[in-house]
């Protein structure tokens, strides 16, 4: 589905408007009701899937488009699709070095998830908070779109095993994960898959830098080295900061 980009503004989910795992501060969703009546279409794309930015946001911006795990998934009108997956060749050579190096992961499907990592990860109050999905085995999920390893012997070497593999792979050393995706996905890949070449964006960590460097005006949250030089804007993470911000592009006449 090509969808029109005319005053698309994206903006990722977690460090960027959601500082606590769960919320969104109510005056971030103030401006971005704003910018939603200045005629700006928002997309929120994120690495958490489809399921698990629906109850962060709550019910609010229910036309806006929504892409998940970082690029591999996309709900377009309220239908979800998986737009990548692991094929069963890669994800079987993936589950080999995860075997390896003792890795404990959560597994996406397109919608349920399989998790096998420590029982008091925080990661366990990101999954499913809406109780929308099923935790089930791996072999029952019709597809893997995303891998996160939460523990391992060696995050470093399985991170690097990834990418030997041919995968997208974030290793967020502040969070101790690593996140694989299939392929080259990323987030500016599902936008450019959906029509999407215009756009400003917000993004706070590593797994943004493409959708930063490729929008026409791009906001940094917080001050991650990786995204230095990318962003025209850089602004403190908190919720008053990014609230101005997005207030700030809502009042402002786009440049066309």
């Amino acid at each position: 589905m090509i969808i029109s980009s005319a005053r698309t503004t994206v903006f990722d989910i977690d460090g960027t408007l959601c500082f606590d795992g769960r919320t969104i501060d109510g005056r971030i969703l103030a401006a971005l009701a704003a910018c939603e009546r200045a005629g700006h279409r928002l997309v929120f794309a994120s690495a958490r899937p489809v399921r698990d930015l629906l109850p962060v946001l709550d019910g609010a911006f229910a036309t806006a488009t929504l892409i998940g795990g970082n690029g591999s998934l996309v709900s377009v009108g309220g239908q979800v699709r998986a737009r990548a997956a692991f094929d069963a060749d890669d994800l079987g050579k993936l589950l080999v070095e995860a075997e390896r190096f003792e890795a404990g992961y959560l597994a996406d499907g397109p919608w349920d998830y399989a998790y096998t990592g420590p029982a008091d990860h925080p990661i366990l109050g990101r999954v499913d908070q809406g109780r929308l999905a099923r935790r089930v085995d791996l072999a029952d999920l019709p597809a893997v779109v995303k891998f996160l390893v939460v523990d391992a012997t060696d995050m470093a070497a399985l991170a690097e095993a990834g990418r030997v593999l041919g995968m997208t792979v974030n290793h967020h050393l502040d969070e101790s994960i690593i996140d694989f995706a299939p392929g080259a996905t990323n987030k500016w890949e599902a936008l450019a898959s959906l029509g999407i070449e215009r756009y400003d964006a917000f993004g706070n960590d590593i797994n943004d830098l493409d959708l930063l460097r490729h929008a026409r005006h791009g906001v940094r949250v917080g001050a991650h080295p990786g995204l230095d030089g990318v962003a025209a804007v850089t602004v403190a993470p908190e919720p008053g900061a990014v609230a101005a911000e997005i207030a700030r592009l809502a009042a402002a006449t786009p440049a066309e």
